[in-house]
């Protein structure tokens, strides 16, 4: 039972008849601690399990078993309103070779409009649950019933290598609890015996064939099987060439377990970068560009003042940092830690949705912001956040100018805002801005005398039927239809003293066929889905 938000749990020790002889029944007491902070987030640890030839072999009466598994069950209950994070310590002795974990929890039914149970589960090592410390040892949040570790192998999310004597600890993470509570089950075996050969990794080399400086096609938040998607990594660098991609970036949930599998996927023809969705209560972030095997700790929200540390740590290591998804109505999805340690920002995810909408409000928002108090402005990224079947990888992706196709010339490129968003690799655009002899293209500012006119120009392919709007700072400016085969080249007059910025939106028809007219107001929206999206470029008076 729980009293005053601590949980007493039941304990039953199985006893296989492999387990080694000295392995005895060990009654657990009823200490618990509930912390605040301890791991970012409130956490509650439970009692610790405990082997007992844990305890005789360290008093160096027993010598460690070299053969047979030995397993302990935990049962308990947990109520609604129980920290983001529950941690079950486990004492693994010498002598280890495997710990295998698995665990359950009942559903009871809800009412509709009640979130219902839902838990994840991963693991931390000897060396501890520290916020961003050396411990984390894998995760795969709710896509999986049970998980193991050894030396040479794991499952996936998880990281393989030696089950070191120590106390382990099993991490729950009850992100939605009934009104009823939560029962749960985590039933935890060890392996004894030599550990075997050391995993080997293969991770995918940082450049690829390239075309010198130009314009590079990539999906930047793709999932696999080593978090909740359910496409194999050769499925998913399969689908980024179908796409016609030239890179792609790996971002599985709060791992980068998969990072030693990409070489053998990666080519002369795709460059793999490898990165990580981080996962937290408050919202996603993409970390994109890690180095292999670097992980990024998610057991926090916008309150615990830890969000600016990790991202911290991505940008030391070179890399970017997105906030993903940002009006994705499910829990704990829609982001919360505000955009100052951001690098850009994820404005469209997967097919076109009214969320996206939002999202690209939010971040011209942003630039109008930046306009204002003269601050960096926030590049706006597209992906598909593919994890499965129907789901289309590339579906949008950004196309990027960048000096070669080489991770750290993507990463450059993309922290400046030469970048574009496609739907499909069918969608072709130029975006220029020219006046008082000068030229500026996508993410640069073009510096003008106020006055002097200047021509905004997009030239485009691949949208039949589509609709080019042209936006500033003061909204929408200008709209034109392209034609029945998708092509078209449009043109539109302004000045730096009327506009601070210009960008440029290719859209779909809408449902109707019509071209849709982004300056009116009415029940719904009237203008189509989006077909490619450009960052801005800015301009910005001058005295010549």
């Amino acid at each position: 039972m729980c009293e005053n938000g601590h949980c007493e749990h039941a304990v039953n020790i199985l006893e296989p008849e492999t387990a080694p002889a000295q392995d005895q029944t060990v009654g657990l007491g009823r200490r618990r601690l509930l912390t605040a902070g301890a791991a970012g987030a409130a956490a509650l640890t439970l009692p610790s399990v405990s082997f007992a030839q844990a305890a005789d072999a360290a008093s160096g009466g027993v010598k460690p078993p070299t053969s047979g598994e030995a397993t302990r069950t935990v049962t308990g209950f947990l109520e609604t309103g129980v920290a983001d994070f529950v941690y079950l310590p486990v004492d693994v002795p010498r002598g280890v070779r495997k710990i295998a974990v698995s665990y359950s929890y009942d559903k009871p039914s809800v009412p509709a409009g009640v979130p219902g149970n839902s838990c994840d589960i991963g693991v931390f090592d000897e060396h501890g649950i520290e916020l961003g410390g050396r411990g984390f040892r894998g995760w795969s949040g709710g896509s999986r019933t049970s998980f193991d570790i050894s030396n040479d192998d794991a499952t996936p999310g998880y990281l393989a290598g030696p089950v070191n004597a120590g106390v382990w600890n099993v991490v729950l993470g009850p992100y939605q609890v009934a009104p009823q509570g939560m029962n749960y089950k985590v039933q935890v075996t060890l392996t004894y015996g030599e550990p075997g050969p050391a995993q080997v990794r293969n991770y995918p080399p940082q450049r690829a064939k390239g075309r010198g400086r130009g314009w590079y096609r990539g999906d930047c938040h793709l999932h696999t099987v080593y978090s909740d998607g359910k496409r194999q990594p050769s499925e998913v660098a399969a689908g980024a060439r179908a796409a016609g991609l030239d890179f792609m970036v790996s971002t599985d949930h709060n791992t980068p377990s998969s990072h030693g599998v990409w070489g053998e996927y990666a080519g002369p023809d795709l460059l793999i970068i490898l990165g990580e969705e981080v996962t937290t209560r408050n919202g996603h972030w993409l970390a994109l560009g890690l180095p292999a095997g670097d992980w990024i700790d998610w057991r926090y929200r916008s309150r615990d003042d830890a969000f600016s540390r990790f991202s911290r740590q991505v940008r030391r290591a070179g890399g970017l940092v997105v906030p993903a998804h940002m009006y994705c109505a499910y829990v704990a999805c829609q982001w919360k830690f505000g955009f100052e340690d951001a690098d850009a920002t994820e404005v469209w995810t997967g097919p076109w949705t009214y969320d996206d909408e939002h999202a690209v409000s939010t971040w011209d928002q942003k630039l109008g912001e930046a306009v204002r108090t003269g601050g960096a402005w926030l590049p706006a990224m597209g992906n598909s956040d593919a994890h499965s079947d129907p789901q289309v990888i590339g579906l949008p992706h950004n196309v990027v100018y960048a000096d070669d196709l080489a991770t750290d010339s993507l990463i450059e490129a993309v922290r400046a805002g030469r970048n574009w968003i496609a739907e499909s690799a069918a969608v072709k655009l130029d975006f220029t801005v020219t006046g008082h002899g000068r030229q500026a293209g996508i993410g640069e500012t073009l510096k003008v005398p106020a006055d002097a006119p200047v021509d905004v120009r997009i030239d485009v392919q691949g949208v039949p039927h589509g609709t080019v709007r042209f936006l500033t700072d003061e909204g929408q400016m200008h709209q034109e239809s392209l034609s029945a085969d998708g092509s078209g080249t449009v043109v539109w007059r302004s000045t730096a003293s009327l506009a601070a910025y210009v960008r440029a939106e290719v859209r779909h028809p809408m449902a109707d066929g019509a071209s849709g007219q982004g300056n009116t107001m009415g029940d719904a929206l009237l203008f189509g889905p989006m077909a490619a999206l450009t960052n801005p470029v800015f301009l910005k008076p001058s005295k010549h």
